[in-house]
């Protein structure tokens, strides 16, 4: 699986495919999907995934790795495991 708890919050990678008509969120097989709607030019991707992933978990969310990459690392402050997979499969 793609999300790890550490001691501070739990860290999620997921693959990014921008340009999406819709922004979703997906599970396939153990991988995050995540289809964005923005070119991928400037960070627009990143700063709409923060934006979406802030408003769904509602905890401060940063990118840990993957700035300029489709694979991206997110962390999620102050949550735990169980917590981020409920939303991520309601979503």
């Amino acid at each position: 699986m793609s999300i790890k708890e550490t001691k501070d919050g739990v860290s999620i990678t997921i693959f990014v495919k921008p340009n999406s008509p819709i922004f979703k969120i997906e599970f396939d097989g153990t991988e995050i999907v995540v289809y964005s709607t923005e070119e991928p030019i400037k960070g627009k991707v990143n700063k709409e995934i923060i934006k979406e992933f802030t408003k769904l978990f509602h905890s401060k969310v940063e990118l840990a790795l993957g700035f300029t990459s489709k694979e991206k690392q997110l962390f999620v402050k102050g949550v735990e495991k169980q917590h981020v997979e409920r939303l991520l499969k309601q979503s």
